[in-house]
């Protein structure tokens, strides 16, 4: 990972807490829009989706690496 500035640390630090362990790409949340887009979503309305790799979760719920080995 090329990081660079006064925050690496603590970002680095919030990509190992992660369960995807990575930062995401413009091509994930590119798969996201597309499908947004097509006729397959087209009854989703009015919803918020994180393409976070599980940040969030991590933050709220603490280590969640554990569901790597059931899932």
């Amino acid at each position: 990972m090329n990081c660079m500035g006064p925050r690496k640390d603590g970002y680095l630090k919030m990509i190992e807490g992660m369960p995807a362990r990575r930062a995401g790409t413009p091509d994930e949340v590119g798969d996201l829009a597309e499908f947004m887009m097509s006729s397959r979503g087209r009854f989703i309305s009015g919803a918020d989706f994180l393409i976070d790799g599980g940040c969030t979760a991590s933050y709220w719920y603490g280590d969640l690496q554990y569901l790597k080995a059931t899932h």
